[in-house]
């Protein structure tokens, strides 16, 4: 067994390494950017060594500086985590050359495994279905749309190079094909340097399944079930579950059996995936296989209770894998989110900034896998993923709801993320029942917000918690004036009755609560449905609140503005306003928000790199038309001008940072 292991990446992958590290026995080495100074992951290794500035190029994708760190610091092996430099066949080779051990499968195998044209024709080669297509990398547009015309429309154009869902473009008719081609190669070859491409049939309404197996280096190879990854966003992985609601035994057997066979034929060893598309007649065929760990691992560990990082690292130190596929046993269900710094309202746009308050949920059968903590700089120089939050239950509506409690309690600000977001799609009636597929997000939700109505169950709840909050914090006001008050009168009504109006963006609710805070119990009627509600002691200003309501216990979490509560339960998000009868009253003559007048600018809509500017003072443009690109979180996004008009000034500049809300161009009135 090793001594000492360098692990060359960041973030939340870092400590998940560090762990099994410590578990081991094993001392771990870090290595940093200028970015990542003040970082958790380094600061609970064991050492660090600082690699270069914060843009990925001078630091994580330094394959010298990660071999010499390793070097120097007297370590056996180094393993990759994810992305950056896991899946590269160079860097493998490098660190076999330098006398180091690489914790992944060979230069050999990620080489051919990395190409999906190659990995396609071995998968071919071992029995394994794969979608119907072209192979080979298309020359020119015209032996493409000839390929497409064999194939038959629709198509996925996919780069032969990369993975991640970046370069890849569905192609419905003839009349899409030659604009999708051009932007499928210009993005494979700015993402990986590759401008090869391939075309496959397009599966409608597909669902992601992928495999995950180990292989060690005496021959054996066993899966370890599969994973349901079909909640995608632009082929972003957002819910990952175990096992899948569409795959019975008898397809787990035959999808693990080809996954094996594949990973024989590629003499594949360490922790791998293979991925399929599952068509709904529940046919599958292979994607691809990602020759590393998965981001999406602990819900196979959560049902396996198998260390997968220590199975790599076991398996990287010559150590058969002590496993047989009967031996192996599935033991309840795993459900888990992805936690990304970007904003669903804004199309998902990358935020940034520092993380002034963070508490992470807990509880039983509740993991969460995080790279952040208060004080944490979330910059743009580095994926958006945060954390990852993982529930277990016996089943999955059990795995289910437990994640729903844990992201109402998962409390983080400085910045936007998608956290209530990924909470309404696991809140979803649609996701309850499983009817998944990769389309699931486009088709249940629009500008990040669910098309269906809130559930008037949970709307109830909001409101329950809004307001006790509210009558709590008057009563304290109150308790707080009465040393300054003559006495007058007798002691006040333990139960008295209290009404009151509440307010949302769309609708109202009548609300009387009857109790007193010292008792705990409520009884509150919103809208004629009588609650029973019990009230923790000293919640009362917290950000997070938990209430028991009719015998359940419920979390929310809770901003403060004036008489405003801003509250977020179950992936629903409203701004909710409490009154008195008498300040009902009042409202009505209260001034109203007014509607922002439209600027004759065009403002940054996110923190990044300006990559290129294609807008020329003086020139007519458009409403939607392009006027720069910018990258940020190894994202490239298209800024549309938001209005017809002449440009007047161009303050854009290529190579250059800008901040969220920085004018960028100025048009002329």
């Amino acid at each position: 067994m090793f001594d000492k292991i360098l692990i060359a990446n960041r973030g939340e992958i870092a400590r998940r390494i560090i762990r099994s590290c410590r578990d081991l026995g094993i001392l771990a080495v870090a290595v940093y950017s200028e970015a990542d100074l003040r970082a958790p992951f380094v600061e609970e290794a064991d050492e660090a060594v600082f690699i270069g500035g914060a843009p990925a190029r001078e630091s994580y994708l330094r394959v010298d500086a990660i071999i010499n760190a390793a070097l120097t610091k007297g370590c056996a092996a180094i393993h990759p985590g994810y992305g950056f430099l896991s899946e590269n066949a160079m860097f493998a080779q490098g660190v076999r050359d330098a006398g180091l051990v690489f914790i992944g499968p060979s230069p050999e195998a990620i080489a051919t495994l990395g190409d999906k044209m190659a990995a396609k024709a071995l998968a071919v080669k071992a029995g394994v279905p794969v979608v119907p297509g072209h192979s080979e990398a298309l020359a020119d547009e015209e032996e493409a749309l000839a390929a497409a015309r064999t194939v038959g429309f629709p198509v996925l154009l996919k780069p032969a190079a990369g993975g991640g869902g970046r370069g890849m473009r569905i192609v419905y008719s003839e009349d899409q094909f030659a604009s999708a081609i051009l932007s499928c190669r210009e993005e494979t070859r700015k993402s990986f340097g590759d401008d090869r491409i391939f075309l496959e049939r397009y599966i409608e309404e597909p669902r992601h399944i992928e495999v995950q197996i180990l292989a060690d280096e005496h021959g054996n190879i066993v899966h370890l079930g599969e994973r349901e990854c079909s909640i995608q966003r632009r082929y972003q992985k957002v819910i990952e579950e175990t096992p899948s609601t569409a795959v019975d035994e008898g397809l787990r057997a035959e999808m693990g059996r080809v996954a094996v066979a594949l990973a024989k034929e590629a003499g594949y060893t360490s922790a791998g995936t293979v991925e399929f598309v599952l068509a709904p007649n529940k046919r599958f065929y292979f994607l691809e296989m990602n020759t590393r760990l998965q981001v999406e691992h602990p819900v196979t560990e959560m049902v396996t209770g198998l260390d997968l990082v220590e199975m790599q690292i076991r398996i990287a130190a010559g150590e058969p894998l002590g496993l047989r596929q009967e031996d192996l046993r599935f033991n309840g269900w795993a459900i888990e989110a992805r936690l990304c710094a970007e904003d669903p309202s804004r199309g998902f746009l990358p935020t940034t900034g520092m993380i002034t308050r963070y508490a992470m949920p807990r509880g039983k059968n509740i993991r969460v896998d995080s790279g952040i903590g208060p004080g944490s700089v979330i910059t743009i120089y580095y994926d958006s993923l945060l954390a990852k939050i993982v529930a277990w239950g016996k089943d999955r509506e059990e795995a289910r709801l437990s994640l729903i409690r844990a992201l109402n309690g998962y409390h983080i600000e400085g910045l936007v993320t998608n956290v209530d977001f990924a909470n309404a799609i696991v809140s979803h009636e649609g996701f309850a029942r499983g009817q998944l597929s990769t389309h699931f997000i486009e088709e249940n939700f629009e500008e990040g917000e669910p098309k269906l109505s809130p559930n008037p169950e949970h709307m109830g709840y909001m409101v329950i918690a809004a307001v006790l909050v509210y009558h709590t914090r008057q009563s304290l006001v109150r308790e707080s004036l009465k040393p300054m008050m003559p006495h007058v009168g007798s002691a006040p009504v333990a139960n008295e009755v209290h009404s009151y109006v509440v307010r949302t963006e769309e609708e109202r609710f009548q609300v009387q609560l009857e109790g007193h805070p010292a008792s705990r119990l409520w009884e509150i009627t919103v809208n004629g449905v009588n609650h029973e509600v019990i009230t923790p002691e000293f919640e009362y200003y917290r950000r997070r609140l938990v209430l028991k309501i009719n015998g359940q216990s419920h979390m929310f979490r809770l901003q403060y503005v004036e008489n405003h509560i801003r509250a977020f339960f179950c992936g629903i998000v409203k701004e909710v306003e409490v009154y008195s009868p008498r300040e009902w009253r009042l409202a009505s003559y209260m001034l109203k928000e007014r509607k922002p007048v439209q600027e004759n600018v065009l403002r940054c809509p996110m923190p990044g790199l300006i990559t290129s500017v294609s807008a020329r003072q003086g020139e007519y443009v458009r409403r939607g038309q392009e006027l720069l690109r910018m990258e940020s979180m190894k994202m490239e996004s298209a800024v549309a001008s938001p209005c017809d008009g002449i440009i007047e000034r161009v303050l854009a500049e290529p190579g250059k940072a800008a901040e969220t809300d920085e004018v960028l161009i100025v048009f002329k009135i």
